[in-house]
């Protein structure tokens, strides 16, 4: 048996400069990502891991210094009994100027070239084979068109790692799945796409361990292991220390302001001490209640959290249809009731109707 953690899309020295949270958070966030790696090489270590796979975009090319890679390189050297591969993707590409040429690396960690190339590991029976980009797109995929076992590995436990995208339209080392099938690995780990997928059980990415933004909503982590006599099993485990989420809160007529606060504060999802929120107000809110504030009243609940009003006036519409009988909003309002009010897209109509009539009587 011999067990592996999956890993890539770490992307280390990240800026964080194109997000919605205040410079102090990414400027822990960009600790928070180099916490995370270390966290994943000592795990590997603590569960006498075989083998630590890393799928690309270990670091952002752009940003990563000298000093960062001999930090990398460190890291790496204390786990000693982990075999560590590696294989470059498209933002920390292996090329003459690549920072993994800049340092000795240890006996335990092997990072793959610009070819398709293996390396065997005899006293574990296993052959693992890699790819790393020199270049930030590549748009025509040859790797496999001569692709075949050596005779002397064809007993052998056989991994692939790969930093690519399943879709034969990407610039970034399109893939299609039936071509990753049909060469028989025992797990494939892929990199490049940050949300984890399970395709079978021979094929997976792993996603990023650490969401970057809100456009990686929901858990992240690692994937976890095994191969034994043949057979593949594996786990998704959630390992990042915070997670971005987006919820929407539905508001009714019936909800005072309190009312309305205590239900965002309640909210079920992740941890508020400690996620990335956005917040999303839907329904009907009372026509008298302003919104404004309540961002202020809920923001010391959450570690992180942003508030949109989508919320439509919720009208007295008896009281709206004396008071304007004798004009086009109370032969709107007139109108309207005679349709079913019960359903959403009447009521939604109904709504926006007066809004934009209100604003043309006043």
């Amino acid at each position: 048996m011999i067990k592996f953690v999956h890993t890539g899309d770490i992307h280390l020295g990240l800026k964080f400069n194109k997000v919605s949270f205040h410079k102090d958070k990414a400027v822990m966030r960009r600790r928070e990502l180099w916490s995370t790696f270390e966290r994943i090489v000592n795990y590997c270590t603590e569960k006498s891991v075989d083998f630590l796979l890393i799928a690309g975009d270990l670091f952002e090319y752009d940003y990563f210094t000298i000093g960062d890679i001999k930090r990398v390189r460190d890291i790496f050297m204390k786990a000693k009994g982990i075999n560590i591969l590696i294989v470059a993707g498209n933002h920390d590409i292996l090329n003459n100027k690549s920072l993994y040429n800049r340092v000795e690396w240890s006996p335990n960690v092997t990072i793959f070239q610009n070819k398709l190339e293996k390396k065997v590991f005899s006293d574990l029976n296993t052959v693992i084979y890699g790819y790393s980009w020199d270049r930030s797109e590549i748009a025509d995929n040859h790797l496999f068109d001569n692709f075949e076992y050596e005779h002397e590995d064809n007993d052998k436990n056989k991994m692939l790692i790969l930093h690519g995208d399943i879709n034969k339209e990407s610039k970034y080392l399109p893939l299609t799945l039936d071509e990753l099938n049909k060469l028989n690995m025992d797990y494939i780990a892929l990199g490049h796409i940050h949300k984890p997928i399970i395709y079978n059980d021979k094929i997976a990415y792993c996603g990023s361990p650490e969401p970057l933004d809100f456009g990686e909503l929901g858990e992240r982590g690692i994937i976890q292991g095994v191969i034994e006599n043949g057979k593949t099993k594996f786990e998704f485990l959630p390992f990042s220390m915070r997670c971005f989420y987006e919820e929407d809160i539905d508001i009714d007529g019936n909800m005072g302001y309190l009312d309305i606060k205590e239900k965002v504060k309640s909210i079920q999802t992740g941890n508020p001490e400690k996620d990335f929120y956005r917040i999303y107000l839907k329904g009907y809110a009372q026509n008298d209640i302003s919104l404004e504030n309540l961002y202020e009243d809920i923001e010391e609940y959450f570690y992180h959290v942003e508030l949109f009003d989508e919320t439509i006036p919720d009208y007295d519409l008896d009281a709206l249809e004396v008071l304007h009988k004798d004009n086009i909003v109370g032969q709107f309002i007139r109108n309207m009731k005679g349709k079913d009010l019960n359903k959403r897209c009447v009521k939604e109509a109904l709504y926006i109707g007066l809004e934009v009539l209100l604003k043309e009587v006043y």
